[in-house]
């Protein structure tokens, strides 16, 4: 069987170096290619030096059609605007994408969901097989221990991240949500500042700290009278994150237009 070709997008960033690694590093894929905002540094650059292993003779361009047109499936990790507008395009070519960007608003993520009319369409906020296990017992944690006890979420990630909450700290209050059937919207408590009076029953608190290198760090309070169940995930390395990329893009490849989560990439691993 001839290799699967895969693209990249956002092939500059910190993520993007690390997907085109874990390309170059699995058996039966071919990198087609990468493409960068108009405006980066790194266009012209070689991808392969990008990702620390030399010369590939694969430069970095801007011509997101041409991308999608010689790959089998392009891997985004960019920009919500940029994502977008890479969904238009898988829609208009038939050709799988992986998101895997975060900060998306309710709009960005409704043209997703028209786009997957066209086009197998895979957004995550978080790749990592741990997180989409911790979202699962998130989930069963919120229905079982039932509104007796309160719901905090408390994120950490490097200086340069520009979203927050972290898109994966909402995925969890989603989750927490669904396992006590309300909507997060109505019980999401984004900051509190000053006199704030005392905690609502029912609100699904979020808390957010940056600063130094950290890859990503999530814990889930589930706070109740005279005792507290907390769930955690930690990233040590950003690999984790694309290899689950990866493996997303080899499940997704093929398959019919649809907008799909990782939960389906490993239930029917």
């Amino acid at each position: 069987m001839a290799d699967l070709k895969i693209g990249i997008s956002g092939c500059g960033g910190r993520m993007g170096r690390m997907v085109a690694l874990e390309l170059l590093e699995t058996k039966g894929i071919r990198l087609a290619g990468g493409i960068d905002a108009p405006d980066s540094p790194y266009l012209g650059r070689d991808l392969g030096e990008l990702a620390g292993v030399g010369p590939l003779g694969i430069k970095a361009g801007s011509d997101a059609l041409g991308l999608f047109r010689v790959a089998d499936a392009v891997i985004d990790f960019s920009a919500p605007v940029a994502s977008v507008g890479h969904a238009k395009i898988a829609a208009a070519t038939g050709k799988a994408l992986v998101i895997g960007t975060t900060g998306l608003d309710v709009e960005e993520e409704n043209a997703l969901r028209r786009a997957a009319r066209k086009a197998p369409i895979l957004w995550a906020p978080n790749m990592s097989v741990g997180v989409n296990l911790l979202l699962e017992l998130v989930r069963e944690a919120a229905a079982q221990l039932g509104s007796d006890y309160d719901i905090e979420i408390l994120e950490m990630h490097h200086r340069h991240k520009v979203d927050a909450p972290s898109g994966t700290a909402l995925a969890l209050g989603r989750a927490a949500a669904e396992g006590r059937d309300v909507e997060l919207g109505k019980k999401r408590v984004a900051a509190r500042v000053g006199v704030t009076g005392p905690r609502k029953a029912g609100d699904i608190g979020f808390a957010v700290l940056r600063g130094g290198d950290e890859v990503g760090w999530h814990k889930v309070f589930f706070s109740g009278a005279g005792e507290v169940v907390e769930l955690a995930h930690r990233a040590t390395s950003r690999r984790v994150f694309a290899r689950g990329a990866v493996r997303a893009a080899r499940w997704l490849a093929g398959k019919k237009p649809g907008l799909y989560a990782m939960t389906d990439v490993l239930a029917k691993a």
